[in-house]
């Protein structure tokens, strides 16, 4: 396999118009190159990994075929084969996109990463090497036993790179920044077919444009992550009565103005209908073993109804946290940034509960309206080694990154449920703009399809984004041909 790229690259090279080729003839080949790595429809083991995404929409996406390479090099083999042939290709890490296209393709090539899977630290114990194809739980499973952790997800199964390339909420935020912030180098497969390296030093303007760029650039296939001692922290989920959410909305709003003065915490609160009923749920987090940090006091003082809050450790966390968000059920995510403001918040609630009403007692539905801060402490990370390409870095902060989250069973609701949380983000954000509270920023991470996510960068990183691509990819190949995700806007 170490002559593959070679032997493929001059057939790039001579790249034929889409007429003259097919996805057919190019797995045809990469089933003669890559042997047993390539599955077609008619195999188990394609059915299986096709079950492997978290939303049904990603597994209702048929590829035709998929290839699981073993190695950078197969990587850049697959990749090379399906260029060539101008056929569509996707490309997955953990599977965890919500829409349909993010990481899978219809009738195209989707070159699956799961067996990039390694996982090493370097003799200082202060970086660790991760595969590509690693999920957040394989990372936290070979660390946390080390008493190290690094700026990673808080969900087990979602996949390292994914989450990395569009930024990446971390429990570690307040003192070290996204996940994206994290990562002192990339490897990485470019539009010639060769493996680079990215980082401060090597390829500074391709670094910058990955920690948060999302797909644009290439197939990443290692990052290399800031690793740090952390032994066992506070965290689990408190329940309240749906009664209590002025008190929380309040208590939210002063934990985001001076998180600050204790960096160490993070929460995430949502509101959601479950079992007939709605109900408030706080993940408070703590990253020391402090059972009861006054930094949560106004939280402390609402009456809960029950409570997993506890002194663990993060893998355990994330185990917790993915039962919230499980697999097999149709999924939609949208998002809208806004400063923090506990009315707006009640404002918002309220909108949410009059649109989210009727469909709340569709089959298997359960809608979620979840909120998380981006505090002052993580926008002041935003600019470290060079900096990130979120856009945030002299925000007006502290900010409130809002996500509705609707899972349910049947696409006859689809239309629906995608016009209800459509219409609370447009409100939202109408109310926003006018009380003067309203940021552009989009999370990629929780974006909806359609959402425009590099203008909510901003016209200063989205147009150096675009540098970045036309110097890495001239002929526009990660905008033409895997047109998965969401794409810098070049063409």
């Amino acid at each position: 396999m170490n002559n593959v790229s070679a032997l493929v690259q001059p057939m790039f090279n001579m790249m034929p118009s889409p007429s003259q080729a097919s996805c057919s003839i190019a797995c045809n080949l990469l089933e003669i190159l890559l042997k047993d790595d390539v599955f077609r429809p008619a195999t188990a083991e394609y059915q299986q990994q096709q079950s492997s995404y978290w939303s049904n929409q990603q597994a209702e996406t048929r590829p035709a075929c998929r290839v699981l390479p073993k190695s950078p090099k197969e990587v850049a083999a697959a990749y090379l084969l399906a260029a060539f042939f101008h056929c569509n290709f996707a490309v997955k890490g953990g599977g965890h996109a919500a829409f349909a296209g993010a990481s899978s393709i219809q009738q195209g090539i989707t070159i699956d990463l799961q067996r990039l899977n390694s996982t090493s630290f370097n003799s200082d114990r202060n970086v660790t090497q991760v595969g590509a194809g690693n999920r957040w739980i394989d990372v936290y499973r070979y660390l946390t036993p080390q008493k190290l952790a690094v700026l990673g997800g808080r969900v087990s199964d979602i996949g390292v790179s994914g989450l990395t390339l569009g930024g990446g909420i971390s429990y570690f935020s307040g003192r070290r920044g996204w996940a994206c912030d994290g990562v002192v180098n990339y490897e990485i497969v470019l539009a010639n077919g060769k493996i680079y390296n990215a980082n401060v030093s090597t390829n500074p303007d391709l670094y910058w444009a990955l920690r948060g760029g999302g797909n644009n650039f290439g197939i990443v296939t290692r990052l290399d992550l800031e690793t740090f001692p952390q032994g066992d922290m506070l965290g689990g989920a408190t329940l309240y009565p749906i009664t209590a959410n002025a008190s929380l909305f309040e208590a939210y709003q002063d934990f985001v103005t001076n998180e600050s003065q204790d960096p160490d915490a993070a929460l995430i609160l949502a509101f959601a209908y479950v079992q007939g009923a709605w109900g408030a749920n706080n993940n408070y987090e703590y990253t020391k073993p402090i059972a009861k940090p006054p930094v949560f006091d106004k939280f402390f003082a609402i009456p809960t109804l029950s409570s997993t809050e506890r002194i663990t450790n993060i893998t355990d966390l994330t185990v917790e946290l993915t039962t919230y968000a499980p697999d097999g059920f149709r999924q939609t995510y949208i998002t809208a940034t806004f400063e923090n403001d506990a009315q707006l918040q009640k404002k918002i609630f309220d909108i949410f509960l009059e649109e989210m009403d009727p469909i709340k007692s569709l089959n298997g539905s359960l809608p979620a309206m979840v909120m998380q801060p981006i505090t002052q402490s993580v926008i002041a990370q935003f600019s470290k080694n060079g900096g990130n390409a979120l856009g945030l870095a002299d925000a007006k902060g502290p900010l409130m990154l809002i996500n509705l989250a609707v899972m349910w069973s049947f696409p006859t609701d689809d239309a629906q449920i995608y016009a209800a949380t459509t219409r609370v983000i447009q409100r939202s954000v109408s109310l926003a703009k006018n009380l003067g509270l309203y940021n552009r920023y989009i999370y990629q991470n929780y974006a909806a399809k359609g959402q425009d996510v590099f203008r909510g960068y901003g016209e200063e990183s989205r147009r150096r984004l675009v540098r970045v691509s036309e110097v890495f990819d001239p002929e526009g190949v990660w905008q033409r041909l895997q047109p998965g995700y969401f794409k810098v806007g070049r063409f």
